[in-house]
């Protein structure tokens, strides 16, 4: 038996929304500063302008996956595109990583190699980037909070801010200091924050494709509390599993006392609903046994 959620549609709707207004801007910022860095000749901009380009592309695989996992589900597709949202979260956070060990190899070869540049357009368009970033991460702020795949296109565009501010200093060191060298010493402190921020998000989202336990979900602690109901006398063959953001399943094998009826079944079935409910779990599928000989073993290996 399954119990279902209502969805906001609007609510999703207004994460598109702000998403292709992402997108946009980004695609501003990119164009800007290939030409900007190809005009001062500012490596700094260049590698930028790649950082926001691998945003473009993330925002519109968060789009994508948005989009897709408001269809409807169909006999060849059961579950319908529920996992799309966690697929991009995946992938953003291993491009975010991606990104950050370039960066730290272009910040390595320009402190062996410092070069004098137009710090002026430098300044101008960093603070476009940071401008336009700032804007967009306002916008997903409020959705990176409870959605796995928002968080990762927040994420490429915060650190991407971060990126452009410290570009900003850069070039306002390299103005008035002539210090070239801070420019990568500040983009390799961001790539290792890149790192560790995407890690975590690359992390969770394995997690969730590997079917693994969520790590707030206490199986033995769930099977305790099922197994108080009287009429039960083990249960076994469990697999937990977050479907996506909103779903937690849960599917075992019960074992009863006695030769029950299916409407005694139904009763003691919304006890234990009532009870995984507790711990987060809003899908489950029961498969109820008496005297069958099989593994009673909690953990099997189908």
């Amino acid at each position: 038996m399954h119990q279902h959620h209502g969805h906001n549609h609007s609510h999703k709707d207004l994460k598109g929304r702000n998403l292709i207004i992402s997108i946009l801007l980004n695609i501003l910022i990119t164009i800007s500063q290939v030409i900007g860095g190809i005009i001062s000749g500012s490596l700094a901009l260049l590698s930028d302008a790649l950082h926001n380009f691998s945003d473009v592309l993330s925002l519109v695989i968060s789009y994508v996956a948005t989009v897709l996992a408001k269809r409807e589900a169909s006999t060849n597709k059961t579950f319908g595109y529920k996992r799309a949202e966690i697929i991009a979260a995946f992938v953003n956070s291993a491009t975010l990583i991606v990104v950050a060990i370039l960066l730290i190899v272009e910040s390595v070869e320009r402190f062996m190699n410092p070069q004098a540049i137009g710090y002026d357009l430098v300044i101008w368009l960093s603070l476009l980037g940071i401008l336009a970033n700032g804007f967009s991460v306002l916008l997903l702020k409020k959705d990176s909070d409870r959605n796995m795949n928002m968080r990762s296109a927040y994420l490429h565009l915060l650190t991407d801010m971060m990126a452009s501010i410290a570009v900003l200093v850069g070039g306002l060191l390299m103005k008035f200091y002539g210090l070239f060298w801070i420019d990568p010493l500040l983009t390799v402190l961001i790539a290792i924050y890149l790192i560790y921020m995407g890690y975590d998000l690359l992390r969770t989202s394995t997690r969730v494709l590997m079917l693994f336990t969520p790590d707030t979900v206490e199986v033995k602690q769930i099977v305790l509390a099922i197994s108080k109901i009287p009429e039960i006398k083990n249960v076994h063959h469990v697999h937990i599993w977050q479907l996506n953001e909103e779903e937690v399943h849960l599917e075992a094998h019960i074992d009863f006392m006695d030769d029950i009826s299916l409407s005694q079944f139904d009763v003691i079935l919304d006890q234990i609903e009532e009870e995984v409910h507790k711990f987060g779990i809003n899908h489950v599928n029961i498969q109820p046994e008496f005297g069958k000989c099989d593994s009673k073993q909690l953990i099997v290996q189908d």
